[in-house]
């Protein structure tokens, strides 16, 4: 159904945006960095929580997408363009929803999330917070129309847009935190003003007549309860396991915290460096979604399957590539940093065994999986995903850094196991043929 010209047309444009736009993130945390620590520190709180946010409400439209590629692989446009509406409509009232209570409750949340910070650190969370509320609803749009246009096959344009805005942010943050003087407030409201650009433009492209996916007028949009309910079956339980994911993630920083200045700064960049080199092939497995569910929606399972193992294998490629490529920019990119010789030499060995233990694990553990999540497996996915980060990534951290005194290392034996137990559970998952067994657009 696809040919390696196909393929390439919807991968490379979503590995550029992919890799742009967490190089554009990191230059942004830089820029807020040269503010004051009191200021970072106020953002990184408060980007804790936006994340967990932000996976709620792009994942309504993962769900919308998986649920439009059926439709279009099946060539029902009608119900294929229904759906898409109803996305839409789902993601602008959780938005809507989450927006509100966090109005009202922005202070008791830092609160109760953070307790007592320093005050000047809490100071400019709270302005920080405050103004990134308004761009809740932004996200949630553009989320979903970007979703929509790659479940049609169209990736470029999402790139063009995102790619623009995080140029267009880090031009706003220079002007407002530098020449402006507002700090972490200058930091918010460029982001959220080109989070609205950006949503305001790709819907306006979205909305235009003879897309491969047509929403239509916004005006004659009417709710469809089991057309929502199916949105929310299929998308809520991946917003879940990302949420619970990032809740794990934060689990293991404090725990990271305990382990000395040494360890929090050499941990501080292999993060950094080790997420760097997955975004390539997280951007491979995002397609795979588009192009499994074309095939499911078909009904052409052996293309599905066909896809799945063939993208999995360009994913394990392009991470072994990056991976080692990325393990020999370490010691430049720790002398760069400015990082003290043990830091700097932690960091170079813990790299060295993440290059070597990751390649074998981490394509098999995430890239199959969003080839079972297009054909309505999400239930599985969210159950057995959460279970492996929980015992694993975060339980055996605690146990071998709080109990054993094992160190750094400790942590990343953690996301080692986690990598190689959902390696084989997704693996005898799909070999099982158990995840394509529920139909989903039979359900509406």
């Amino acid at each position: 159904m696809f040919s390696n010209r196909d393929l390439r047309r919807l991968l490379i444009p979503l590995i550029i945006e992919q890799v742009l736009t967490a190089l554009m993130g990191t230059v942004d945390t830089m820029m807020v960095t040269r503010v004051s620590s009191a200021a970072i520190s106020g953002v990184s709180l408060v980007d804790s929580i936006n994340k967990l946010v932000l996976y709620l409400l792009t994942a309504i439209g993962t769900g919308g997408s998986i649920i439009c590629a059926q439709y279009l692989g099946r060539r029902d446009k009608k119900d294929s363009d229904e759906a898409a509406r109803q996305v839409l409509l789902t993601s602008a009232a959780l938005s809507a929803v989450v927006t509100v209570f966090c109005l009202c409750c922005y202070k008791w949340l830092l609160r109760v999330i953070f307790g007592t910070v320093e005050p000047d650190v809490m100071a400019n969370a709270v302005i920080y917070f405050y103004i990134t509320i308004f761009g809740y609803p932004a996200i949630a749009v553009f989320g979903a129309c970007a979703a929509l246009y790659r479940s049609g096959g169209n990736s470029r344009l999402p790139m063009i847009i995102s790619v623009s805005s995080n140029i267009l942010n880090i031009a706003g943050n220079a002007v407002l935190i530098f020449v402006c003087g507002m700090g972490a407030a200058g930091a918010a409201l460029s982001t959220v003003i080109c989070q609205w650009i950006a949503a305001l433009v790709i819907l306006v492209c979205q909305l235009r007549p003879g897309q491969t996916v047509d929403v239509g007028r916004l005006s004659r949009i009417r709710p469809r309860p089991a057309m929502i309910w199916l949105v929310l079956c299929v998308g809520l339980p991946t917003g879940v396991e990302n949420s619970m994911f990032q809740l794990g993630k934060l689990v293991v920083q404090s725990t990271v915290s305990t382990l000395g200045t040494t360890a929090i700064a050499a941990n501080a960049i292999v993060v950094v460096l080790e997420f760097m080199s997955s975004v390539a092939s997280m951007a491979i497995g995002t397609g795979l979604v588009t192009v499994a569910g074309h095939c499911v929606g078909a009904g052409k399972l052996d293309q599905a399957k066909y896809y799945t193992k063939k993208l999995t294998i360009w994913s394990a490629a392009v991470l072994f590539v990056c991976n080692w490529l990325i393990y020999f920019l370490t010691a430049p990119v720790a002398r760069l940093a400015g990082m003290e010789p043990d830091a700097a030499e932690l960091t170079v060995s813990v790299m060295l065994v993440i290059s070597i233990i990751k390649p074998v694990f981490w394509p098999l553990a995430f890239t199959p999986m969003n080839g079972m999540r297009a054909a309505g497996d999400v239930n599985y996915i969210m159950v057995m995903s959460s279970v492996s980060m929980w015992i694993f990534r975060v339980g055996l951290t605690l146990l071998l850094c709080r109990a054993l005194h094992v160190g750094l290392i400790g942590i990343w034996c953690g996301y080692f196991a986690d990598w190689a137990v959902r390696s084989v559970i997704f693996t005898h998952r799909f070999y099982s043929d158990k995840w394509h067994s529920r139909k989903i657009i039979e359900d509406v």
